[in-house]
């Protein structure tokens, strides 16, 4: 199956055959996009996400094959969502992005910007957002370069859930979200600033995701239901990029 190309006002959506032709696809949005970032203005801000999808395109982006198209000197890497446990931690996001990319190329220290999961849920959003707020300055709202993010199968992303009133946060650029088992406790990005960014990838694979797509992504769905649904760039641009499984049944868009 060749990819499909659905072109929208804000952005675009790409059906893409599985979660490796997916991957390369995002591994290729991120080099072209942290070149055009560097050129422009010195520097590549860019968030990343936790969960099963992306893991892949870490990995791209860390072999060889990839590594070396990337000026990791220039680049800023923060994230969108964290889970409340020490980095070491196999559930922590921070601990799957270095055993699969930083640990792989020449990203200064200095350049990484981690959510401290291990801290209390509101003592790590606020430490988090002060250092967003001093890269990207005290009066402006934050815009990334490029934000990666992925779906879960209830329509969640970053960790904003359905239904969550931290849907409804508009003033704070990070947040504690509290879960009802507190070792599954995350600090998240706000709609505001995810929508702030210039670039946004939106990654989705697999059949469990094919129902919630569908609502978010057809004509007769209720997007608002989703966070996903929610990602609604105010003045960038978003690309969606969708494994065959988890476009099975958007039929015709």
């Amino acid at each position: 199956m060749e990819t499909s190309v659905i072109e929208k006002s804000d952005g675009k959506i790409e059906i893409l055959p599985d979660l490796e032709a997916l991957s390369l696809r995002a591994a290729s949005i991120f080099v072209s996009a942290s070149r055009n970032s560097i050129a422009a203005k010195k520097r590549f801000a860019v968030a990343i996400s936790g969960g099963s999808t992306p893991r892949r395109l870490y990995v791209l982006l860390g072999s060889e094959a990839y590594r070396h198209q990337v000026d990791w000197q220039h680049v800023y890497l923060f994230w969108a969502d964290e889970r409340c446990v020490p980095k070491e931690n196999e559930e922590s996001n921070f601990r799957t992005a270095f055993d699969t990319l930083l640990s792989k190329v020449d990203l200064p220290g200095r350049n990484i910007h981690r959510i401290k999961g291990e801290k209390t849920p509101d003592k790590a959003a606020r430490d988090y957002e002060g250092e967003i707020r001093r890269f990207f300055g005290e009066s402006e709202r934050p815009e990334f370069d490029l934000i990666m993010l992925g779906m879960g199968e209830d329509g969640h992303t970053a960790s904003l859930f359905p239904g969550s009133k931290s849907l409804e946060e508009t003033v704070r650029l990070a947040i504690p979200v509290y879960l009802e088992e507190p070792q599954k406790n995350r600090i998240t990005l706000t709609l505001p600033v995810l929508n702030n960014a210039a670039q946004i990838v939106l990654l989705v694979s697999g059949l469990s995701k094919a129902n919630i797509l569908k609502e978010i992504l057809g004509k007769k769905g209720r997007k608002e239901r989703y966070p996903s649904g929610l990602i609604n760039p105010s003045h960038g641009y978003i690309t969606w990029l969708i494994d065959q499984e988890a476009a099975a049944k958007l039929g015709g868009l």
